[in-house]
């Protein structure tokens, strides 16, 4: 009865074991005086137990005892877990009030208590107390209990921790994808580039050989050509020699007494006076050979003979004239006060296709004066045609290798005709045959343009240079160096002297086609710029270049003024309505690309062929434009 009560005043006292609790203390409950004083409960008088170290000494009975000894094994199984000896426990009181996790009994105790659930409380210890002291409670049982709040807070800090890292590393990664990128593109350039340049360097060291051998190949030729020199310096010295010797006599025989008569008139012959002299020795002298090697007119005119008074006469020989560049201050029809058309291409649409050649059309040309097409192709053909209905007029053939661009004289007669041949052909239409053949160039000639005047033609070439010739005598006038990579096109500033160069080493460059000077060089692509157009009043320049990107220069201040992007396919031409208000870009992917030249912003696109564009052409009036590409057609948008 008493061990109950105990037991049960013991668990309704809230429990002090866990961590939280420094000290722990026990109420002392007298059972006489419970039945001495019932009606005065004021009376009890509760006196605070003694401390820790008094503990021992406080003995009542063997039930006290009892308790005690429960007590200090509870804790210290709680605070140690195990059993040790309780004087350690009184000498070192700090140790066992170090923080430890809570063990599963103290969190479901402090679990009920905080809920309020007592009666279960109770249950619960008097339970676990049971199975505590028969000790069936092994040391897994009374483990410790993982805080998983923390630990799930720590999951999620680390988690968030993860999550951006993970962004962190798709960021570098992504940039270095486009680096990497970036890097393989220059790298595939260079590549190109070293390989061209191999390429170059094997071609001129052919070049070298095969020049070794032909200038060996003259080495005979110039040894025998100088030994005939020396043979007929000798003939001539005899000659003259033998002359002297004949001019003595002849002057020694008039002063013997024969007089002037003995001396043949212009109208005898040599041998007539020979006879009529009487002597021996000049018979001698006109039976005398002369030499196989020289003939009888060479000899005469190197001794200066009198036998004849008028030499052979040459043949006629037509006097070709070397034209001259017109003065530098003209002044351009189309920059005062002219209202030029301009195209409308917000409302083109396609109206023909032509199959006009076989290969891929490389370049059109409108005539200057007529509504004639002209186009060239890389089937080594190039074709006219009625305009805007698409009639074959006129083809021409006679390159040996495709070509790459056209140009009509400006008087319409003519056109000018560029090829992978390394030629440039001027073909008359009057005719119906190629009249001059320009051939100085070593590689092929990508681009021509004739001079408004029409007297000179400029070419340029894949070996680096470009070249200005004579109409009238097929002679080149200029040579024009400066560029460390192909020249792609050229072409006339409007009604000037100045003529446009572009390359693929991405430089723009005007030179003077008087003197053969670079007066200035454009620099800000990064790839090869594939054209260059001016506008009919000279005062726009555009360029474009392999990466698609198309820039506006100011030519007074060598500046670039805008750059758009069209790509990221190549962009190969351009062209400016007649007004200079719209640029269209003929793009590789099969479009063309149209551009308001003052707010330089895209109009629109028009899908113009099947597959790269090539060739790009506004007519006079802007009210047509024409496209060629390499799917072999030239289409027709009104």
């Amino acid at each position: 009865m008493m061990d109950s009560h105990r037991r049960s005043a013991a668990s309704q006292v809230p429990y002090e074991g866990s961590i939280t609790n420094a000290t722990h203390y026990l109420e002392a409950v007298n059972i006489d005086d419970y039945a001495d004083d019932d009606e005065d409960d004021d009376a009890h008088l509760f006196d605070e137990i003694a401390p820790e170290d008094e503990f021992i000494d406080v003995s009542d009975s063997d039930e006290d005892e009892t308790l005690e000894k429960a007590m200090r094994t509870l804790n210290e199984t709680i605070f140690l877990g195990n059993s040790v000896d309780a004087q350690v426990i009184e000498k070192n009181p700090k140790e066992s009030l170090t923080k430890r996790p809570e063990v599963v009994d103290d969190f479901i105790r402090n679990y009920l208590s905080t809920k309020r659930l007592f009666k279960s409380l109770d249950a619960f210890q008097n339970e676990w107390y049971e199975l505590q002291q028969r000790g069936q409670l092994t040391l897994q049982d009374r483990g410790l209990v993982p805080d998983v709040y923390l630990k799930n807070q720590e999951l999620a800090d680390s988690l968030s921790k993860l999550s951006i890292d993970v962004d962190n590393y798709k960021e570098i990664a992504s940039k270095a994808r486009a680096t990497y990128d970036k890097l393989r593109k220059e790298r595939d350039f260079h590549r190109m580039h070293h390989k061209r340049v191999v390429q170059e360097k094997q071609r001129l060291l052919g070049d070298m050989k095969r020049l070794k051998k032909h200038y060996e190949a003259y080495e005979p030729t110039l040894k025998q050509l100088r030994l005939r020199y020396e043979t007929a310096m000798k003939e001539k010295m005899l000659i003259k020699l033998e002359r002297d010797r004949l001019a003595g006599r002849i002057s020694a025989m008039e002063a013997n007494g024969n007089g002037p008569t003995n001396v043949p008139a212009k109208s005898e012959k040599p041998g007539k006076r020979a006879t009529s002299a009487g002597g021996n020795e000049p018979k001698s002298i006109a039976r005398k050979p002369t030499n196989p090697i020289v003939s009888v007119n060479a000899v005469a005119a190197a001794a200066g003979s009198t036998a004849s008074s008028h030499p052979p006469a040459l043949p006629k020989k037509t006097k070709l004239y070397e034209a001259m560049l017109p003065a530098e201050d003209r002044i351009n029809p189309y920059s005062t006060n002219v209202d030029l058309p301009s195209a409308k291409v917000d409302r083109m649409k396609q109206l023909h296709t032509v199959k006009a050649h076989s290969m891929a059309v490389s370049a059109i040309k409108f005539h200057p004066k007529k509504m004639i097409l002209a186009t060239v192709s890389d089937d080594k053909v190039w074709k006219m045609w009625t305009f805007p209905s698409g009639e074959l007029i006129m083809s021409g053939e006679g390159h040996k290798d495709w070509i790459a661009d056209c140009d009509f004289h400006p008087k319409g007669a003519h056109l000018a005709t560029a090829s992978g041949d390394g030629t440039c052909k001027i073909w008359d239409f009057g005719k119906g045959l190629a009249t001059l053949t320009l051939a100085d160039h070593t590689q092929a000639v990508w681009s021509c343009a004739f001079h408004d005047q029409g007297d000179f033609v400029a070419t340029c070439s894949m070996d680096h240079t470009a070249k200005l010739w004579d109409v009238n005598t097929g002679k080149c006038r200029q040579t024009f160096r400066g560029h460390a990579d192909s020249v792609n096109h050229i072409g006339f500033i409007p009604f000037t002297n100045t003529l446009y160069t572009c390359s693929g080493d991405k430089t723009l460059s005007l030179w003077d086609a008087r003197t053969g000077l670079c007066a200035q060089t454009l620099y800000g692509h990064m790839n090869a710029i594939n054209h260059v157009q001016f506008t009919l009043r000279g005062d726009m320049v555009a360029s474009c270049d392999s990466d698609g990107i198309v820039k506006f220069w100011d030519i007074r201040n060598v500046s670039e003024l805008e750059s758009l992007d069209v790509g990221p396919h190549s962009a190969n031409r351009l062209a400016f309505d007649p007004a200079g208000s719209v640029l269209a870009v003929a793009s590789n992917d099969g479009t063309t690309k149209m551009y308001n030249v003052q707010d330089r912003e895209r109009l629109r696109d028009v899908s113009t062929n099947d597959d790269a564009v090539q060739g790009i052409a506004f007519d006079r009036s802007g009210e047509f434009l024409v496209t060629g590409g390499s799917d072999c057609t030239f289409r027709v948008f009104q």
